[in-house]
């Protein structure tokens, strides 16, 4: 553990609110209503400490107009989720958000399957984080907890990695214990090595009530986003007691830890 960062990390933990899906939900008819930014709000007024919004390539969910939108009225910081692509970072680099995640993007794929290959990504990748940082953006890249690609994303100069867990939550929905148990021992392993690291460690995709605690007890993880799971069980008990819960459980998961 990075023990400059110690008195942080074994605090507070941040949740993040993705609200992608409730643009989905709005362009499944058209029109405005559900409106992307009223759930920002209203997710910020039941706890969240950020927003998330992925502006894709091919504007499934979330919109430019969207993005200027949180940007400008956001009370909370703003998570740009985005391609690292020339387009996207000159929309970057015209709104400023708090931060980028940098994801990998397929147009044929539902929703971010796996992490970035950072590896891969060489100087071409270099250069969308060099260009964020200088405009004063923080860096995120959506990774696997894999330990070369961690030492890449700290090779090439990233503020934070937020490691993947979706694989994680497919075993426990599968009741796969063995599974579980050795994807946190990963996501463990690769927390601590990316603290060490000096990176700021987030974690996310596909949490729900059931699977969030195990990952909040992580004492170098410093923030969650979740978005998917939050929205659809909006649809039964509100966005601010969805949030409101999950906050409770993160919470409830630190103290333990």
């Amino acid at each position: 553990m990075n023990r400059n960062n110690q008195t942080e990390i074994t605090g507070s933990l941040r949740l993040g609110v993705n609200i992608d899906h409730v643009a989905t939900i709005r362009n499944a008819r058209g029109g405005r209503h559900p409106d992307p930014l009223r759930a920002a709000h209203i997710a910020i007024e039941g706890g969240a400490d950020g927003i998330t919004a992925h502006l894709r390539e091919d504007r499934r969910h979330i919109s430019d107009s969207d993005i200027a939108r949180l940007k400008a009225e956001l009370t909370r910081p703003l998570n740009f989720e985005m391609a690292a692509t020339d387009e996207m970072v000159s929309i970057a680099l015209r709104h400023l958000p708090h931060a980028c995640c940098l994801v990998p993007e397929r147009r044929e794929e539902r929703t971010t399957e796996g992490g970035l290959d950072v590896a891969a990504g060489g100087d071409g990748l270099r250069s969308v984080v060099d260009q964020l940082k200088a405009a004063g953006i923080r860096v995120s890249l959506f990774i696997e907890a894999d330990e070369k690609t961690i030492e890449a994303a700290a090779r090439i100069g990233a503020d934070i990695v937020e490691l993947h867990t979706g694989t994680y939550c497919e075993r426990a929905l599968e009741d796969n214990a063995a599974g579980v148990a050795a994807e946190l021992e990963r996501l463990k392993h690769a927390a601590c090595l990316a603290d060490n690291a000096g990176l700021e460690v987030h974690a996310g995709h596909g949490l729900t009530y059931n699977t969030v605690k195990a990952v909040a007890r992580l004492p170098e993880v410093r923030e969650l986003n979740i978005g998917h799971f939050l929205i659809g069980e909006s649809i039964f008990c509100g966005l601010t007691a969805a949030v409101q819960h999950m906050r409770a459980l993160m919470e409830q998961a630190r103290r333990e830890a």
